[in-house]
């Protein structure tokens, strides 16, 4: 019985293993499917592979037909349009003005003088088209050419004559080398700028630039024209807004705490005399010093030093005032310009800028003179003339150095969902403040070289469309500009400044007479403006 019931259990013991076997079958035989699965999955990827390295072949040659078709990489096309329209107004203020013809005030007088009651003046609808033509070229390793070609002119004229009046000074009475291509003309392309750079010099971080300079729409005026910054090769606008010829020697060492920074010496000619005879005059020419100790997005640091030696009497203007007669003397400029930008401030950006500056001049004997009509009818020049920020002393005037300043200060805030930008600007100039910026973005005259105040608003709304030029966008420019001048010859430097709200157009003293003007004052001025910028 015993013997029974171990053989019985060893039975039961053995009842389960087929069932073991049967399991361990399915599980063999699902492993070998799900193998199978994996082999077919990592053909299919391979097959996928093939397939995009192929398609990213054929996208590479594609780019590279494409970039052959466009132009050689040594070579960048670029440029920008614009259309504006202004309306402007303003108030000349009473005064006397000069009249070769007319009777003299005053018994013994050489001054000939014609009263002049005040007046408004106004362009209601000025429309102007400016193209510009963008060129770089990279000759050599570490030497490239820069070129800008520029047309401006006034719809419905070929010449500048609809913006060219002569208010306040020379830089707005005519189209010289200093703003050529800057005022209104005509429809010719002409060259703005042109230059040839040479980099890494020596292997140092040395550069030497010749040519046309890139010496107009500096920082920080570019905020308000929502243009990116000039680089090394731009001057601070407060100074400096004329198209120089000229040459540039930089150098930008690496040091860490102070990123971006580089300092250069820069050699411009404002006037070339022409052959050189025992009566000739002498060349205009500029020396200037700048120093960028700190330049990022985020903060902008940049000092400049300049002198204009043997100044030109006027900018050599055909049938305004007559051509260039004398070196006046020498004028300084120095100024400092801090610009910054804050990032995330509420739903936008945030950027500010404040510039100042001071301006001195070193006069010579030397005065611009008037033509008048002599007593016997023919036509001679006065002795009285009219120095660098000084009248004749034969008039009572006082041949002395002069000192000025100004003040330019300004925010834009940039909302980055909508792409509106809003801005506000004010500068202010002394009595003597003396600027070179006749090639200004401004059509009554250069707003930083007023002697008063201007205050400016204006919106961007740049337009929601992706770019396909590297530096692609449009944009919508409305502002408004208001002038408020103190005193006469606004970015001009002969004679001595008159307070506007002295002048009178009915002389009773010497001094009423002695305030003869070359130019009509104007004592305020408006522009509405709206621009429609494209940049390609």
């Amino acid at each position: 019985m015993k013997k029974f019931l171990v053989i019985l259990l060893s039975l039961s013991l053995l009842l389960p293993l087929p069932a073991l076997a049967a399991d361990q079958a399915d599980l063999l035989q699902k492993m070998e499917a799900l193998s199978k699965e994996l082999d077919r999955l990592k053909q299919q990827m391979q097959e996928m592979q093939q397939k995009e390295a192929a398609k990213e072949e054929r996208i590479t040659v594609v780019e590279k037909k494409a970039e052959q078709a466009a132009g050689p990489s040594w070579l960048e096309i670029g440029g920008d349009y614009r259309f504006r329209l202004d309306s402007l107004k303003g108030k000349v203020h009473d005064y006397m003005r000069y009249d070769s013809t007319a009777a003299l005030p005053f018994p013994g007088m050489l001054i000939h003088t014609a009263s002049q009651p005040g007046y408004n003046a106004k362009n209601d609808s000025l429309m102007l088209n400016r193209f510009g033509l963008n060129l770089q070229a990279k000759a050599t390793e570490d030497i490239q050419v820069k070129a800008r070609l520029l047309m401006y002119k006034v719809f419905g004229h070929d010449t500048s004559g609809p913006v060219t009046s002569p208010f306040f000074g020379p830089d707005r009475s005519g189209v010289f080398d200093g703003n050529v291509s800057h005022v209104p003309q005509d429809n010719t392309l002409r060259v703005d700028q042109a230059y040839a750079t040479w980099s890494n010099i020596g292997g140092a971080p040395v550069w030497f630039s010749v040519g046309r300079r890139p010496s107009t729409g500096g920082v920080p005026t570019n905020i308000r024209q929502n243009t990116e910054k000039i680089g090394t090769a731009g001057v601070p606008g407060l100074l400096i807004d004329y198209a120089f010829d000229g040459m540039t020697l930089g150098y930008a060492p690496d040091i860490d705490a102070l990123p971006g920074a580089y300092a250069k010496i820069c050699y411009g000619r404002g006037f070339d005399s022409g052959y050189r005879t025992p009566t000739s005059l002498k060349d205009t020419d500029m020396i200037g010093i700048n120093i960028v100790p700190y330049d990022t997005d985020q903060f902008h640091a940049e000092l400049q030093l300049n002198r204009a030696f043997n100044m030109m009497s006027n900018p050599g203007i055909p049938n305004v005032w007559g051509a260039v007669q004398a070196n006046v003397g020498d004028i300084d400029q120095y100024g400092l310009l801090l610009m910054g930008k804050v990032d995330k401030v509420g739903p936008g950006d945030f950027n500010w800028f404040v510039s100042g500056a001071l301006s001195k001049t070193h006069p010579s004997d030397d005065r611009y003179q008037l033509p008048f009509y002599s007593t016997n009818g023919g036509l001679t020049w006065n002795n009285a003339g009219y120095g660098l920020l000084y009248d004749d002393p034969a008039f009572g005037g006082e041949k002395k150095s002069r000192t000025g300043s100004a003040i330019y200060l300004g925010a834009r805030y940039d909302i980055k969902s909508t792409g509106t930008k809003i801005g506000l600007e004010y500068n202010h100039g002394s009595k003597y403040w003396i600027t070179f910026a006749p090639a200004s973005d401004d059509l009554w005259t250069g707003k930083l070289g007023t002697r008063g105040d201007v205050y400016e608003v204006y919106l961007v709304q740049e337009l929601n469309k992706k770019p396909i030029a590297k530096r692609g966008k449009a944009f919508f420019r409305l502002g408004y500009q208001y002038y408020k001048f103190n005193y006469t010859g606004s970015n001009g430097w002969l004679g001595d400044p008159k307070k506007i709200s002295d002048l009178t157009s009915t002389p009773s003293t010497m001094a009423d007479v002695l305030g003869t003007q070359m130019y009509p004052p104007l004592k305020n001025a408006h522009d509405i403006y709206l621009t429609f910028d494209v940049l390609f």
